[in-house]
């Protein structure tokens, strides 16, 4: 006989243990290692919560779903009712623009995602053991409560391969998008990786990372408890100066910041500093397998220091650590040239209304195949030698 799934949605992530959510979000942790994503953890989800930088005002309002068996957490899911489309880098402002021109309401929607993180990674977290009853439970409870409130849609976005699976089998659309990602090849050092590349393409690194590292200072990567309160705040104002200009109005606030601090075993800070004053820095978190690359910024401007501290230094540590690859976020071709290669990434989309739903699904037919054409156009012009 089979045991009925109840899910309740909550209004925050304090409303649900550390050890339940984590139980589902990475139990891969629970003999003490790094979990597989840290952005998923019951910690990271508070610390954005705690520190203001999701919650009222910010167009983000927490509303965690959490499904049981027999009185077990078996999934839970980070979900967000959005009133904007801002800090996802799934872009559907012209799916907005459209119904609300048609005379539809697009806005709120629910959008299973961790807010401003575009890392792929499971949303629908499940306990070993619970994953299709879990998802299932998961997709049919978004579905419903988009249709009982009268919601235009419901997004998973960055999520994994099997959750589009089990997604597109609901009635879900399917979306894809680019990144680049470095992939650690066995590498033993960075001469290592150069060594793969083809010999214009290593003299042109070698000369970047030169230039750069010519800046006047010093360049340090700091983790644990070699990162002190202050690196926070040269931080803060990095991350101001970056998010002023891209964004106009940066998503994470100064408490944000604070609050990682308690999470400094798995960050990973690469400071370039003149005289012992940091002049520009790069914000990693440390997964199992991973390194991802999150946030820079500077307040003097060098040749080539951005591409040394976010990508270069990253690489370096990956191989000196073991890891099998860097993600440096969302966007960018000039990571090519620097050994991170293109990538397929997936989201799920729920549209509640038929003629929205029809756009859409006809501009993901297109759409498809046009990214994964441009994958493998950019992944032939990438810096690797030639296979004999």
């Amino acid at each position: 006989m089979s045991t009925s799934v109840e899910v309740s949605i909550l209004s925050g992530i304090s409303e649900i243990s550390e050890s339940d959510w984590n139980a589902c979000a990475c139990p891969e942790a629970q003999d003490g290692g790094r979990p597989l994503d840290p952005f998923t953890t019951h910690r990271f989800l508070t610390a954005l919560e705690a520190s203001g930088s999701v919650g009222a005002g910010s167009g983000w309002t927490p509303r965690p779903m959490v499904a049981r068996a027999a009185g077990q957490v078996i999934a839970v899911a980070p979900l967000y009712l959005k009133s904007h489309s801002q800090g996802e880098y799934v872009f559907d402002h012209a799916w907005a623009e459209a119904f609300e021109q048609a005379g539809g309401r697009y806005y709120p929607k629910l959008q299973g995602a961790v807010p401003f993180t575009p890392v792929t990674g499971r949303r629908l977290l499940t306990r070993p053991g619970h994953e299709a009853a879990g998802q299932g439970a998961l997709l049919q409870a978004m579905a419903e409560v988009a249709e009982g409130a009268g919601l235009s849609s419901v997004h998973l976005t960055f999520c994994t391969e099997d959750e589009v699976a089990a997604a597109t089998g609901a009635g879900w659309l399917h979306r894809t998008g680019m990144q680049f990602h470095w992939t650690n090849r066995g590498y033993d050092s960075f001469d290592d990786f150069l060594a793969d590349l083809a010999s214009r393409k290593r003299k042109a690194l070698r000369k970047e990372r030169e230039r750069a590292q010519g800046f006047g200072g010093t360049i340090r990567s700091l983790t644990g408890d070699a990162i002190l309160p202050e690196h926070w705040a040269a931080m803060w104002a990095f991350y101001q100066d970056t998010g002023g200009r891209k964004w106009g109005r940066p998503y994470l606030t100064r408490a944000f910041f604070d609050a990682l601090h308690a999470m400094r075993d798995d960050v990973l800070l690469v400071l370039a500093e003149r005289d012992g004053i940091p002049v520009a820095g790069a914000l990693n978190l440390i997964g199992r397998e991973a390194l991802f690359g999150r946030y820079w910024g500077c307040l003097e401007d060098h040749a080539f220091l951005h591409f040394e501290l976010c990508y270069h230094q990253a690489v370096d540590w990956a191989i000196a650590h073991g890891l099998d690859r860097v993600e440096a976020g969302a966007q960018g071709e000039h990571k090519l040239a620097r050994g991170y290669m293109p990538v397929l990434t997936h989201s799920a989309h729920l549209l509640t209304h038929p003629g929205l739903r029809r756009a859409v699904d006809d501009y993901l037919q297109a759409e498809r195949p046009a990214v994964a054409g441009e994958i493998e156009a950019l992944a032939d012009l990438g810096p690797f030698r030639a296979e004999d």
